[in-house]
């Protein structure tokens, strides 16, 4: 535990907020941009360099793609403050009685669940952990609660290779690969999309996802065997939904008939598109996912006024996005059009092969995941220099996007932001459950690796 502790504070010692981050990651590009990049001719560059990070910042496409990935968030978040999806917790916690099983099965589910969509296995592990400990609070059973707690933050080991991963949703959008260079001559070569099989369900991918499935909560059940527990010590209590009072108008806001008629004609319009006009593969963009997500919030919350009172709950969880994904869009317009990504690209070309790019993104995905704590605004800064070099090369862009998403999901056992939910809601602290999140790293840096190194 020393270890951790020192780590944490090493941690907050050089990282300042994921906002302050992007405005000095903002400025980098500036100073790079400003010493090594194209402006124009005849134009003072400082004032060019600040056109292009204006061009970025309020690029339409981009605010969008912002916008997609807040409700995907957020929508994913209410589905978990549902209540079936609370009835089915309580159902499972009541058979968790110890640490090896309880870390086990809440790793599971809650991978299983993130990789369906990753907000609502955020907050669904985070619920299931805290339920674990009430109910052993209850009974007077021993276990060791961090632990727990790390399996609950285990599903974003699996999110961005899942259905609602960012990067594999937007490239599965038509156009969007293009739309990263509107000016380069090359964008004519680019595929039109990259789909759902070639990236969630290739054989790569689901290799991969099958491995993290089955050995993380093995490995957790394992050293759930040897782990001390611990004292449980928990907030105010966790109260998924109430009701209240209603009266005159308010009863349309309650009316079960009312939001089971808009949520069923939503969902039987999704599976419409999904058997008759897009078909399986072609379905999962993110306008269809999100389409997806919100007739099944209404349809779970029963009433529109318990889906609001979640939506309320849930939006602060995507404040991160709407403020800082301009910056990110920022910085990716002051590299494109300054032609950074160009330069950078023909150098990693230069020394790179299409098996070394891999590990390559791989890696630099990872690291940059620690500063840019989102894995849409990564794709935002990331994205389109990996899709330029793998084309300078002739380099999988399916199996790099996979490499890509995969690093930034492995540090996430690293980087505490995306587990500050998890933390409000089970009462734990970082330095708790970083010990168990650090000995999942390993597992899926080992599992990540093999992958990319087999297919």
């Amino acid at each position: 535990m020393s270890f951790t502790n020192k780590f944490v504070k090493v941690y907050k010692a050089l990282l300042p907020s994921p906002f302050t981050i992007a405005i000095v990651l903002s400025f980098l590009a500036f100073v790079l941009a400003l010493l090594f990049g194209k402006g124009t001719p005849g134009e003072f560059k400082p004032l060019t360099i600040l056109k292009y990070w204006e061009n970025g910042l309020w690029n339409n496409n981009l605010i969008v793609f912002a916008m997609q990935m807040m409700l995907m968030l957020v929508l994913g978040h209410v589905l978990a403050l549902s209540k079936p999806i609370n009835h089915f917790i309580n159902s499972v916690v009541v058979h968790l009685q110890n640490t090896s099983i309880a870390a086990s099965v809440v790793a599971l589910l809650t991978m299983l669940v993130a990789f369906f969509n990753w907000g609502l296995g955020l907050i669904f592990g985070a619920i299931l952990a805290r339920k674990v400990a009430e109910q052993a609070l209850r009974n007077n059973w021993k276990i060791n609660y961090p632990l727990i707690g790390a399996a609950g933050y285990s599903g974003l080991m699996v999110w961005h290779g899942g259905f609602s991963g960012s990067s594999l949703a937007k490239v599965a959008e038509p156009g969007h690969l293009a739309s990263l260079f509107p000016a380069a001559s090359f964008t004519n070569e680019l595929p039109p999309a990259i789909t759902y099989s070639e990236t969630v369900f290739s054989s790569l991918n689901i290799f991969v996802s099958i491995l993290l499935i089955v050995l993380v909560p093995g490995a957790l059940f394992l050293l759930g065997k040897k782990s001390p527990s611990t004292e449980i010590q928990l907030n105010s209590h966790f109260e998924v939904n109430s009701v209240p009072l209603i009266s005159g108008a308010e009863k349309l806001d309650h009316s079960k008939i009312l939001s089971f008629s808009f949520g069923s004609i939503l969902l039987i319009y999704v599976l419409y598109k999904i058997f008759w006009v897009t078909g399986f593969d072609h379905f999962f963009t993110p306008n269809n996912i999100n389409l997806l997500l919100l007739s099944l919030g209404i349809l779970f919350h029963k009433n529109f006024f318990s889906f609001l009172k979640a939506i309320d709950e849930a939006i602060s969880g995507a404040s991160g996005i709407l403020i800082q994904f301009p910056l990110y869009f920022g910085i990716m317009g002051i590299m494109r059009d300054s032609e950074l990504i160009s330069m950078f690209s023909n150098y990693i070309s230069s020394i790179s092969g299409p098996t070394s790019f891999t590990f390559f993104t791989f890696f630099s995905a990872g690291i940059v995941n620690i500063l840019v704590p989102s894995g849409g605004g990564q794709w935002a800064i990331q994205g389109p220099l990996l899709i330029q070099t793998a084309h300078d090369i002739g380099a999988p862009y399916a199996k790099n996007i996979l490499a890509f998403a995969y690093g930034d999901q492995l540090t996430n056992m690293l980087q505490p932001f995306w587990a500050l939910p998890l933390l409000g809601i089970t009462n734990l602290k970082a330095k708790q459950i970083l010990p168990y999140s650090l000995f999942l790293f390993v597992i899926g840096l080992l599992i990540f690796a093999l992958g990319l190194l087999i297919f």
